[in-house]
């Protein structure tokens, strides 16, 4: 092609423009999602500006508290387990939380003409803008005003408050970066469901460690961890500040150079994460390499199942168990949850060996909405029911289901409380009266689940209830566990009076065989009563569950 021609007979030069910025680009990009997703929602908006405003108070005064500690002995440990800490938070948080941010998925931009060190410039300038990044700068401020001394720890203390900020930016963006593939995928939506979890146990983590802390020289125990996490990025950030505090400027000097090589390899695995992503085909968009294996549901574990529907239906519930997001999400939550309790009471000294009952409890709440758990998917079941009969031997097999995990794992956490309160006389009857509680909830899920069932919503990860449908919800758990511990009482009183009774306490096994008994029973009569009332409840049952 020949070159542009002037009146003159010259060449017009050619202009080139010059080369787009992208971080001012990114950065407006950044506050248009944020713009654009407050609009057309009340709720969402009321929510953003909430969380803003408890960020913005809790931030101040945590800033505040910090500051406090300018001089104290102990500020030093404080403010770099601090950092360690809120190292952390950003490491996982990306993990349960992928939704929050659109920009945290680069796979987005893999289709645009950019090259990965001005992309990863761009991406980290984006990523200071949020009420994230605006809690983390009020920690940080607060946490070197804490140790600042003297010019030469004002000078550290100004360099220390952006580089922790960097770092922990960059932490999350590397972690997602690495994990998109994962965070996109169905394990990826798992994970997040299990965040109620990893809350569950750090309040129980805090609280433990809070007790521990706030009890006389509490704050010398961290002592030893906090002089190996001073040379740990980004607490090194913080550990300068003290050291050049201290007039230790060879130690601060580095430390410095500790956070700054870390945050340029961090930065580093991010852009190569970033190259790999951009230049790799997306997995799920590639055929299978090999055939898949036929897989036999009479093999191995489901061969010890009983045959006809009864394991049938076991099976169904147990790989529900295993498959659906949110019914994984509840279970592996009361697992844990039901084990953390009495255990994190014993280690404190304030436990008691009766405390694990809360774990059969927290598992006996599954038996609550069988249908529901089913959802839309309810109506091939419901084919199946023709008879009082035919509804007695599912609602059977899903609590035989439900009793294969429930009734080892009682054992198990009942024989780890016993061993952490020292009381193995007890163990008999605490156990006794955990079934008997296990068979109750057994009894008034099973009458639940057909006289209060509801729907539980596909979409979401922390909407677990249609709307319409939360009294509904409320009103058959509650009532339900009222009404266990009612039909309970009978084995309670009779543990109590063991208990109590310095003559009969050799006889406390007994409660053990009675327990066994009685939840039998239990169980056994709850089923019965609703088998009639679902099988003539069918219509109304399955448009209760599939309103989600």
């Amino acid at each position: 092609m020949s070159a542009p021609v002037t009146t003159a007979g010259r060449a017009a030069p050619v202009t080139v423009a010059p080369p787009v910025s992208l971080m001012p680009l990114f950065v407006r990009l950044k506050l248009s999602l944020l713009k654009n997703g407050l609009r057309g929602s009340s709720k969402r908006k009321a929510a953003w500006f909430g969380t803003l405003v408890l960020a913005l108070v809790v931030g101040f005064f945590a800033t505040l508290g910090l500051a406090v500690l300018h001089g104290n002995a102990h500020a030093g440990t404080v403010v770099v387990i601090l950092a360690a800490v809120l190292a952390l938070a950003w490491s996982f948080m990306p993990l349960f939380f992928p939704s929050g941010d659109e920009t945290l998925d680069p796979s987005r931009l893999v289709m645009l003409p950019l090259r990965p060190r001005p992309l990863v410039r761009a991406l980290l300038a984006s990523s200071l803008v949020g009420i994230g990044p605006l809690f983390t700068l009020c920690l940080a401020v607060g946490s070197v005003v804490a140790v600042a001394h003297g010019a030469a720890g004002t000078v550290f203390a100004v360099l220390a408050v952006p580089l922790l900020l960097l770092f922990y930016v960059s932490l999350a963006r590397a972690v997602a970066t690495a994990n998109v593939r994962l965070l996109s995928s169905r394990k990826g939506r798992d994970l997040a469901l299990l965040s109620g979890l990893v809350i569950a146990v750090g309040a129980q983590v805090a609280n433990f460690a809070s007790q521990r802390l706030f009890q006389p020289g509490g704050l010398a125990h961290l002592e030893p961890a906090e002089a190996v996490v001073r040379w740990l990025p980004p607490a090194t950030a913080v550990g300068m500040v003290d050291s050049a505090s201290n007039g230790d400027y060879a130690v601060a000097a580095a430390q410095l150079v500790i956070t700054l090589t870390a945050l340029a390899g961090l930065v580093w695995f991010w852009e190569r994460s970033l190259t790999k992503l951009m230049v790799t085909p997306d997995g799920s968009t590639l055929a299978a390499a090999a055939p898949r294996k036929d897989r036999d549901s009479g093999t191995g574990f489901w061969a010890l199942l009983p045959g006809g529907r009864t394991g049938a239906a076991m099976q169904r519930t147990l790989r529900y168990v295993m498959r659906d997001p949110k019914t994984k999400s509840a279970w592996v939550t009361a697992l844990a949850v039901g084990l953390i309790v009495p255990v994190f009471n014993a280690l404190q000294g304030t436990g008691s060996l009766y405390l694990a009952c809360f774990g059969s409890g927290m598992l006996g709440i599954q038996m609550y909405n069988q249908f529901g758990q089913d959802t839309s998917a309810f109506w091939m079941v419901a084919q199946t029911l023709s008879s009082p009969r035919d509804v007695f031997v599912e609602m059977r097999a899903r609590a035989g289901a439900l009793a294969l995990v429930t009734v080892p794992y009682t054992v198990l956490v009942t024989a780890v409380t016993a061993g952490l309160v020292g009381n193995w006389a007890y163990f008999p009857a605490a156990l006794g009266l955990a079934l008997a509680l296990l068979g109750a909830m057994l009894c008034t899920g099973a009458l639940a689940s057909v006289r209060f069932p509801y729907s539980i919503p596909t979409d979401g990860a922390f909407k677990n209830v249609a709307p319409g449908q939360g009294g509904l919800a409320w009103l058959g758990i509650f009532g339900g566990m009222l009404a266990s511990a009612v039909i309970s009482a009978p084995v309670i009183t009779v543990t109590v009076y063991f208990a109590t009774t310095p003559e009969q306490q050799s006889l406390a096994w007994t409660v053990l065989p009675l327990g066994i008994v009685w939840a039998a029973l239990a169980a056994w009569a709850g089923l019965r009563l609703a088998a009639p009332v679902a099988a003539r409840r069918i219509p109304e049952i399955l448009t209760a569950v599939s309103k989600g």
